[in-house]
């Protein structure tokens, strides 16, 4: 391996973030939004749409793998990694539009329409971010600079999942007119042309550092047969197959309980308490973005959600800046088992609110986001320590290969989650647009509370079998910093003296 300086520039630390942001663009539509749009706006049953969400991102999970070899195959000037968030910005941005476009026909060729473009958006997906997410342990060697690298991403963002979760259903609402699927679609091309320019400067500010020694051979088998053996890579596969499931099923579900569950005339009386006007009032930005009432209280909801997904938002990026000195303090395993554990009882928690504590709903989001926020950027900084330790061990290095199988769990807990979530509310009796039965309420409820906070005790299991202290992570860094430095230049051997 080529020598790291590891100190990283603003410039490059930031530019990497932006990868993240234009990602999180597809990523937070689809955790808040997918399943709502494809119920409430295509048509399609809850059923079904969970079953569709499932087998969609089963083959975009099985597809990272793939992509995970294939990257670390990859040989350009440009390295890697990079070239491929460039070669896929354009038709990210194209398919973006295209899967939240409802089409003039309905029944099956709807439903294979919106199975079609779901498979190849999470396609573009997983050959965007799979390469996105191994450059991270590239860029540098030094495990302080990767977590504040990963803190300037999900800084990024958590700044584009407020825009997203705060500002696509006002935008929904006021570039549609009354016309749901004509919003959507002006919405979605707004979110691609941002992409687009985010991956373009992502490609240019950032640099790959860390390469595999000439000599490595490449062999798929033994890549993935090395993983078998790799203890931490294990703890983290199942960590974040039921992280995932915890997020899609949470996260498709909230708009569900501020549609259904939350008291409306409380929740409007709180929303024009805190400032949010009604009908033309307010600034030219809240008229703008939508964040507007209307007199007769039909978006009461989606404004709620909105304000809910901002600031949580908002107290997320401050738990995601204190990342770098808790774990400077306190190592990355301790923060993320604390992080997780109290996220779990505070999400948990939520199945006590009553529909008419509007307050207390909002406080303890809050308190959840700022327990969860830490363990965000620090996850991901594990996966790449996650590499190391598989280099240390073996001597060869895949982290494409890691990240694609860490991102293949991922994308199979998506699909888990969402397709459960799916099931659920049909199982509990969900119909779109129509008034709910207390049976539907509670599954609602037990959605957004219980049923995920399950999978993060998952989680909280995996981290205590997790090996990787901050004290064996240093060793491994000044081990491979030591592998990896150039032999030393001969002596030169002074000639002999002539005899005469």
């Amino acid at each position: 391996m080529a020598r790291d300086s590891g100190r990283l520039s603003f410039t490059e630390k930031a530019g990497y973030g932006l990868g993240d942001a234009a990602a999180n663009f597809v990523f937070m539509t689809m955790i808040l939004f997918q399943l709502s749009f494809y119920t409430d706006t295509m048509g399609i049953t809850a059923a079904a749409a969970g079953t569709m969400l499932l087998l969609g991102r089963l083959w975009d999970a099985f597809f990272d793998p793939m992509m995970g070899v294939l990257a670390d195959r990859t040989h350009t000037r440009w390295g890697k990694f990079r070239p491929w968030i460039l070669w896929t910005a354009l038709p990210w941005g194209v398919v973006m539009v295209l899967a939240y476009t409802k089409p003039g026909f309905s029944g099956t060729p709807l439903l294979v329409y919106a199975a079609v473009t779901n498979i190849l958006l999470m396609t573009l997906y997983s050959a965007n971010n799979t390469p996105y997410s191994a450059l991270s342990g590239v860029m540098t060697g030094d495990g302080n600079e990767r977590t504040r690298l990963s803190s300037y991403r999900f800084v990024a963002a958590m700044i584009a999942q407020l825009v997203v979760g705060g500002f696509t259903l006002p935008l929904v609402a006021r570039l549609g007119g009354g016309d749901n699927a004509r919003g959507w679609q002006l919405t979605m091309t707004l979110w691609a042309a941002v992409c687009v320019v985010c991956f373009v400067i992502t490609f240019f500010s950032t640099r790959e550092r860390i390469r595999p020694v000439a000599e490595q051979t490449s062999s798929a088998r033994t890549d993935f047969a090395n993983l078998l053996g790799n203890r931490p890579w294990i703890a983290m596969f199942v960590l974040t197959l039921s992280h995932f499931v915890f997020v899609a099923m949470r996260g498709g579900t909230m708009f569900y309980y501020f549609q259904y569950y939350l008291d409306t005339n409380r929740l409007y009386a709180f929303l024009r308490g805190v400032g949010l006007p009604e009908a033309s009032g307010g600034g030219w930005l809240l008229r703008g973005l939508g964040l507007v009432l209307n007199p007769d209280r039909s978006n009461v909801a989606s404004v709620g959600f909105s304000l809910f997904n901002i600031t949580s938002q908002l107290v997320t990026v401050v738990g995601v800046v204190c990342s770098v000195w808790l774990a400077a303090r306190y190592g990355k395993k301790a923060v993320a088992l604390a992080g997780f554990g109290a996220t779990t009882v505070f999400l948990a928690a939520f199945i006590l609110m009553p529909r008419e504590s509007i307050v207390g709903t909002y406080l303890l989001e809050w308190v959840r986001a700022l327990c969860y926020a830490p363990t965000i950027p620090l996850i991901w900084a594990m996966f790449a320590d996650v590499a190391d330790f598989g280099e240390w061990k073996t001597g060869r290095r895949t982290t494409g290969v890691i990240f694609a199988t860490i991102l293949f769990a991922l994308k199979v807990g998506l699909s888990l989650g969402g397709a459960i979530a799916g099931w659920l509310l049909s199982g509990y009796g969900y119909r779109a647009n129509a008034a709910q039965t207390p049976q539907a309420l509670q599954g609602i409820r037990m959605l957004a509370s219980v049923y995920p906070a399950l999978f993060l005790v998952i989680v909280v299991v995996c981290l205590f079998f997790y090996p990787i202290t901050r004290r064996l992570n240093q060793q491994i860094q000044d081990d491979l910093e030591e592998r990896r430095a150039p032999p030393p230049a001969p002596t030169p051997v002074a000639a002999p003296e002539p005899v005469w």
